[in-house]
């Protein structure tokens, strides 16, 4: 098993940020590192097994935003927004000095990788999207608003591995309780009352709210920064929010792009599925 450092930056109002450093012994000392960026509720964890792959041919920096895992909270929760957690990432890149990296980024963290290349493109060395595209479908939004941010909590790691069995069932219908039991503890930690609780502040989902149910925002001239660049987009055949159509005009946008549909898997494929394992090495082989 590949080792990680715990390693923390600041932000530039002031919150002190967590990530996962595998610093890796690259026979190549240029290149780039590879920046993990997480789902709304997920955390570094949720990168742990592609992490351990790649490592330690590759330097892999998994960040939890803020807000999550071991990352400080926000002082005022309208922070809790894309272009914050992207002026944060910014923060981490000065501070440890990396000019050039390859992004993969889940959901949100998709979001945020499309937006990083519109600040610098050239810096993007290769990037995967996985379950997300400039067009967010309305049915995933609401289904997300409707678990974020509320606040359960269970006595067992069984029970919480089944209430997600319960909410989540549809968009992995293949998990067993093993799969069930390892994503309650990429996405749960114990509380202070011994209980079982989601590890992120609950008010993420203020923001959220105000996004799920406002204008959509047109991010295809970020998705656009990122031609010219080794792209792979994942995406899960069951998901209700990247869509064929916004997948299919991607494509068209970007005919150099590859593209893998996973079977029987919503929002948000893990990307340690066989066919994304395959597909990131392939990205990867790609990355000059």
């Amino acid at each position: 098993m590949s080792q990680f450092e715990d390693r923390f930056w600041s932000s530039r109002d002031g919150l002190r940020l967590h990530y996962r450093d595998y610093p890796g012994t690259p026979a190549d000392a240029e290149r780039p590192p590879v920046l993990c960026l997480p789902g709304l509720t997920r955390n570094a964890r949720d990168f742990a097994n592609l992490a351990e792959r790649l490592s330690p041919e590759w330097r892999v920096i998994c960040p939890d935003l803020r807000g999550r895992g071991d990352s400080a909270y926000a002082r005022d929760s309208r922070t809790y927004q894309p272009a914050q957690y992207v002026e944060d990432i910014e923060a981490l890149l000065e501070e440890t000095g990396i000019t050039r990296f390859v992004a993969i980024g889940t959901s949100l963290g998709g979001l945020m990788t499309m937006m990083l290349a519109s600040g610098g493109p050239a810096r993007v060395a290769g990037a995967v999207l996985n379950d997300i595209g400039p067009v967010l479908e309305p049915a995933g939004l609401e289904r997300i608003f409707e678990y974020v941010g509320q606040g359960r909590s269970f006595p067992t790691w069984m029970h919480a591995a089944r209430a997600l069995q319960d909410s989540q069932g549809e968009a992995f219908p293949r998990y067993g309780i093993s799969d069930w039991l390892a994503m309650a503890k990429r996405v749960m930690t114990l509380g202070q009352n011994g209980r079982i609780v989601f590890d992120y502040d609950m008010k993420i989902a203020e923001p959220f709210a105000a996004l799920a149910k406002g204008e959509a925002l047109d991010l295809w001239p970020a998705y656009d920064a990122l031609v010219g660049r080794p792209l792979l987009i994942v995406r899960g055949a069951l998901s209700d929010l990247f869509s064929v159509a916004t997948l299919d005009e991607m494509l068209r946008r970007n005919a150099a792009a590859e593209a893998v549909t996973l079977a029987d898997i919503g929002h948000a494929p893990t990307l340690d599925e066989p066919e994304a394992v395959a597909a990131i090495a392939r990205l990867l082989e790609r990355v000059g």
